[in-house]
């Protein structure tokens, strides 16, 4: 009787195993079924000529064979409708960047120019756009939403035309990755093992809904052998479809800029601050006149969250503020001097080139020889400031500028301008600009250990 009993329950264990077996079978045919009319094959074609090749040109070489001077090249990859009606799709911009042709390829076979609305190489996004009829797109899913060890789906066409619409499964191996193609580039990938190779850049990763959590763009390969490895990178949907907006609204991406020099907060650093979370971004310096000083953020802020989001690194601070709309006014939540603060700071679009601007106003002196900042906790503590004392720093100083000339030195404090309290880095600008029809300004300087002295320096 019990063998009979046993056997009875093996017997239904099986059957339900086999049975969750065939609806996870199910799942991923369902939503490959849903998806690849929507993913496409992108040919590229590129008029290269010889001359950009003349010192490897034994490559091309082959005797008894006319050396031609041009010659067409073409390269592979994929890519997403995202927009059945009006023919726009979703790829990366490494896909379509610098060529002549590109081709559409659809799933049914029928083949379509397409022309780029927009690109933006520092996201490696680019939307194009077709003329045609029947086509199927797909949904837009919440990459803010998955988690690691998700089941995902990859599909696209790697290697050849042959292969288009491939379909490979794995998992969310980590989200939140950074640093993978270089550092002036946007990124915060979602990692997969989901099988991705060449010809893969620009088509879809998917959740078990079916819908689009990320374009596919990055493999890992741990050597020079271009394949998989287990290790590939995606574009998060949320970041691609804010730069697919911008792209088919005004042909080029808006960015924000909060005006800041940050740094990855280690262990080191946290126990040196005396703060117990080890994730944010720390302030080691505030440009000039930018958001964030108009703000009040400081040298030796640590920002832990950007409206209610918190922040993990330097690089996702990067990508937060960036995809945050200009002149919106933002909360951030700080920690200073080991306590929480919140700071309103109203964004401004990125300048042409941020970070050039950002090293020019952190080295800037001004026109006496003078680099200045206002007094932080490592300031504090390196210059060994007084806690009582609220003044401006000389944290760095021209030995050929006239301050130097009068005695004034690195670690010095700038207390006043003329009779007026100076404690910020706009006070102490206006004051000097203000006493410029005298020919002189008059500073009162408090030397380490505590003796002050007024010095006159002479303007140029």
């Amino acid at each position: 009787m019990k063998k009979i009993i046993v056997s009875a329950l093996f017997i239904c264990i099986s059957t339900a195993q086999n049975s969750v077996v065939r609806q996870f079978s199910k799942a991923f045919a369902d939503v490959a079924e849903k998806a690849k009319p929507a993913v496409v094959t992108i040919i590229t074609d590129k008029l290269v000529s010889l001359n950009q090749f003349d010192d490897f040109g034994f490559f091309f070489y082959q005797p008894n064979i006319p050396r031609q001077r041009e010659f067409k090249t073409n390269a592979l990859g994929s890519g997403v409708i995202v927009d059945a009606k009006k023919g726009y799709i979703l790829t990366n911009n490494h896909v379509v960047d610098e060529m002549d042709g590109i081709r559409v390829k659809l799933i049914d076979k029928r083949e379509f120019d397409a022309t780029i609305i927009g690109t933006d190489p520092k996201t490696d996004l680019a939307v194009l756009k077709i003329d045609a009829d029947g086509l199927e797109d797909i949904g837009i899913g919440d990459s803010e939403n998955i988690r690691v060890g998700e089941w995902v789906m990859a599909v696209g066409s790697p290697f050849s035309e042959n292969l288009s619409h491939t379909v490979t499964t794995g998992i969310v191996s980590a989200i939140g990755r950074s640093n993978i193609l270089n550092s002036g580039s946007y990124e915060d990938f979602i990692q997969t093992d989901a099988a991705i190779n060449p010809g893969n850049s620009g088509g879809a990763l998917l959740n078990m809904d079916g819908d689009l959590i990320g374009i596919n763009t990055a493999i890992a390969t741990g050597g020079y052998e271009k394949g998989n490895r287990g290790v590939g990178f995606a574009i998060p949907s949320n970041m691609a479809q804010r730069i697919m907006s911008d792209l088919i609204d005004k042909g080029y991406v808006t960015r924000s800029w909060l005006g800041v020099i940050i740094q990855e907060l280690d262990n080191e650093t946290a126990e040196a601050l005396d703060i117990d979370t080890r994730n944010g971004a720390l302030i080691a310096d505030v440009v000039k006149d930018s958001p964030a000083e108009d703000a009040g953020m400081q040298e030796g802020d640590v920002i832990v969250e950007f409206n209610g989001k918190p922040i993990a690194n330097t690089a996702n601070l990067k990508n937060v503020v960036s995809l945050t709309a200009p002149e919106s006014t933002n909360r951030v939540k700080v920690i200073r001097n080991g306590s929480q603060k919140i700071v309103k700071v109203t964004l401004q679009e990125l300048p042409e080139n941020p970070q050039q601007f950002a090293m020019r106003q952190r080295n800037e002196s001004n026109e006496f020889g003078l680099e200045l900042r206002k007094i932080t906790r490592s300031l504090r503590e390196k210059y060994e400031i007084n806690e009582e004392d609220e003044a401006l720093v000389v944290i760095e100083i021209d030995p050929s500028g006239e301050a130097y000339e009068k005695g004034i030195r690195e670690g010095d404090l700038i207390k006043r301008i003329g009779t007026e309290k100076v404690t910020s880095l706009k006070e102490f600008d206006r004051l000097i600009e203000k006493a410029k029809g005298k020919g002189t300004v008059l500073i009162l300087v408090k030397k380490p250990g505590g003796s002050s002295r007024y010095y006159t320096l002479n303007y140029q």
